[in-house]
């Protein structure tokens, strides 16, 4: 009864009280602007300049010739499979620890998900592919996990020697680089996210890019109810309704004029993060052949019951926190006897993302780590 009174009270001071947020989008810069342009030039569906705008300067930006927009990220992994002619009878190699939308992708299109291991870098484990690949596998899909990049060398040259695709998942990892390239850029086709707790936003969006012209032209004509152009009503092929509308890019170009300062901003709240913590049981992931951009600051801690208990506390003052993804492979609709994989289990069990969102606050930092200071039994930070 003590306890619970005093949780109830702890909870009532927050709700009058400061909570700090795992994240909330940036939007200081020509949003507004952009969205009341839009309202006046009365095009706020699927036509007008703001959509090819955010696509032809996000290309230039990811360095792809191709880029076109959706709705959503999952849609623009969809996409990516579809224009790839992957369907019924078809296999897609991806890692266990990712977010559901992977998988989903997969299975919307007709294809069969085949889950590895990941390695200790939290990606994709090459090794554990090559034991996958058989004649009915079509492609590899490389999630930059936490926007950290995957070992793309070792990939590609799978996907080269047995002549499947490498399809790259950018939704957590705009922005960064593996060996001087964008993460975007790499493989056969990517996709990225634009929700709202991504590092750059269109409330709800996504992002196909390629250097391909086929896989453009096939993603672009689905994306529109497989048609050349919807305003003369001809249509090649199935497809989708997945344009993203004037609006959303009106958002999103606003947002990328800005990606740099905001990455930037990112990198220091990852340090600030490092500094603070670095007497602690508290692995942070290191990177030897990318800067990366932090999408989130994501930690391990010694084991699940630790980290349970710690995302407890921090609730208790106010910090919001996530755990890392289920392994798909522990999900219901994928368990299998048949897979095994466990570094993602051991990953995905002692993984905590902590507040990292561009306007964080320094003093916000300090005292969040202040507060895991506390709970592993340090005095408060000088």
């Amino acid at each position: 009864m003590k306890l619970l009174n005093m949780y109830l009270h702890l909870k009532n001071k927050l709700q009058v009280g400061h909570k700090i947020q795992i994240y909330k989008p940036f939007l200081k810069g020509s949003e507004k602007k952009y969205i009341n342009e839009c309202i006046k030039s009365n095009y706020v569906s699927s036509k007008g300049k703001f959509v090819t705008q955010f696509e032809l300067r996000f290309a230039e930006y990811i360095g792809v010739k191709y880029a076109t927009s959706c709705c959503n990220g999952t849609c623009a992994l969809q996409l990516a499979i579809a224009s790839l002619y992957i369907g019924k009878g078809d296999e897609v190699i991806l890692p266990s620890l990712t977010f559901i939308a992977t998988a989903n992708s997969v299975i919307n299109n007709g294809a069969r998900p085949v889950i590895v291991d990941v390695g200790d870098d939290w990606q994709i484990n090459p090794e554990e592919v090559r034991k996958k690949i058989n004649k009915r596998t079509k492609a590899i899909i490389a999630v930059h996990l936490y926007g950290f990049p995957c070992n793309l060398d070792e990939l590609l040259k799978i996907s080269q020697d047995y002549e499947v695709y490498l399809i790259e998942d950018c939704a957590e990892a705009i922005g960064n680089t593996y060996n001087g390239r964008r993460l975007g850029s790499i493989g056969d086709v990517a996709a990225f996210s634009f929700y709202g707790n991504k590092t750059i936003t269109t409330g709800e969006g996504g992002m196909l890019t390629t250097n391909n012209y086929k896989i453009f032209k096939k993603a672009s004509q689905m994306k529109m109810h497989g048609a050349v152009k919807m305003d003369n009503y001809y249509f090649v092929s199935f497809g989708f309704n997945y344009r993203m509308t004037n609006l959303s890019a009106a958002i999103g170009l606003a947002q990328l004029e800005k990606i740099d300062k905001i990455i930037e901003r990112k990198r220091k709240i990852e340090e600030k993060y490092r500094k603070y913590l670095k007497n602690l049981p508290i692995t942070f992931y290191n990177l030897d052949n990318s800067k990366n951009i932090y999408w989130l600051v994501t930690v391990l801690v010694e084991n699940t019951r630790v980290r349970n208990r710690l995302r407890k506390f921090l609730t208790l003052n106010g910090i919001e926190t996530r755990p890392f993804f289920y392994p798909l492979h522990t999900l219901p609709m994928f368990k299998s006897e048949d897979i095994k994989c466990p570094v993602a289990e051991s990953i995905a069990g002692r993984g905590i993302s902590l507040p990292s969102f561009p306007g964080l606050r320094d003093k916000d930092i300090k005292y969040i780590c202040d507060k895991i200071n506390e709970f592993y039994g340090i005095t408060k930070l000088k």
